[in-house]
């Protein structure tokens, strides 16, 4: 199956930036999409709440106007992600900004709710449902969502725990839809690699928070630049959910990352962690792959180096 126009259309590569908790701002989701992939940004991250109006705005204005000003090379759509789960609040009034400015992408995640899909659908939008696992992945299209991003181990923040081979392999079996792949992608081989495996596209976020028009603090980007796979741990602790951490981050934080308690997943709330120190402000989210990021760079550096990296890996196989 084709993947639909905005997922193809003006992209440099089969690439979308995946949202960043706290991280994702207007900045960032701007120069990912002028570079040429899909930005995104959670939209939790606009507060208040008032303003999620003001960055889609912004968003949707500079973008338009880079397009008229770069018919050549316009930029790439943008994406919006909406926490589907009880402790989201925010929801219904956030749905109801993307619908007012009919964002292209939504990706929904923690939950598939048929009203969702239904109100993205109202405008012509595309519904990305995050996964990991077969499962939920079922579950996902059976209630609407047009896509799938499969994120299997080794993905930054909320991440599963199976090989990418194995997950994308069982959703394939039933679902020849858009589907993307999360997980320690960080290079342009591994994007090349997601297409192999039979991802249509890569979703790619740590290598990101890195970068010049991140909202990271500078030791956060720094000690991703510092780190590699070994320094990632998989926790319920801070959320409730599992995810990855970056190590030094915990350690900071005066905490064993060896001897870390278990969460209760009831208690899931973004805006609290189970200790004093905040998961994504004070626990730094981060995947296994960032030991191909060398340096704190811009975006379009970033996107620029995963297009040559992309095309010399095409070149050794001959494609």
């Amino acid at each position: 199956m084709a993947l639909p126009p905005v997922l193809s259309d003006n992209l440099r590569l089969p690439v979308v930036a995946s949202p960043l908790f706290i991280i994702s701002h207007p900045d960032l989701t701007l120069a990912q999409c002028k570079a040429g992939i899909v930005g995104s940004f959670p939209a939790l991250n606009a507060r208040p709440e008032a303003q999620l109006d003001e960055w889609l705005a912004e968003i949707t204005e500079e973008l338009a106007s880079h397009n008229a000003k770069n018919p050549e090379r316009p930029a790439a759509p943008f994406a919006v992600n909406q926490i589907v789960h009880p402790s989201n609040k925010r929801l219904e009034h956030d749905l109801m900004m993307c619908v007012k400015y009919k964002v292209p992408i939504v990706i929904s995640s923690l939950g598939a709710v048929p009203e969702v899909n239904a109100a993205v659908h109202s405008y012509g939008g595309i519904v990305l449902h995050d996964v990991i696992n077969n499962r939920h992945a079922n579950s996902a299209i059976r209630k609407g969502a047009d896509g799938l991003i499969a994120v299997a181990t080794g993905a930054g923040g909320h991440a599963g725990t199976l090989s990418p081979f194995a997950l994308i392999q069982e959703i394939r079996e039933w679902f020849d839809g858009p589907l993307l792949l999360a997980g320690a992608i960080s290079t342009g081989g591994g994007i090349l690699a997601a297409q192999a495996m039979g991802a249509d596209m890569a979703y790619i976020g740590s290598p990101f928070i890195a970068t010049t028009e991140a909202r990271a603090s500078d030791a956060y980007k720094q000690a991703i630049v510092e780190a590699h796979a070994n320094d990632i741990v998989y926790s319920n602790f801070f959320t409730g959910i599992h995810g990855n951490y970056l190590k030094s981050s915990i350690v900071a934080a005066g905490m064993d990352p060896d001897n870390l308690p278990v969460a209760d997943p009831s208690k899931m709330d973004f805006d609290k962690a189970t200790t004093g120190a905040k998961a994504w402000k004070d626990i730094w989210g981060c995947g296994q792959g960032i030991g191909a990021v060398k340096a704190v760079e811009p975006v379009g550096a970033v996107v620029d180096r995963l297009e040559s990296e992309y095309q010399a890996a095409r070149a050794r196989l001959a494609l």
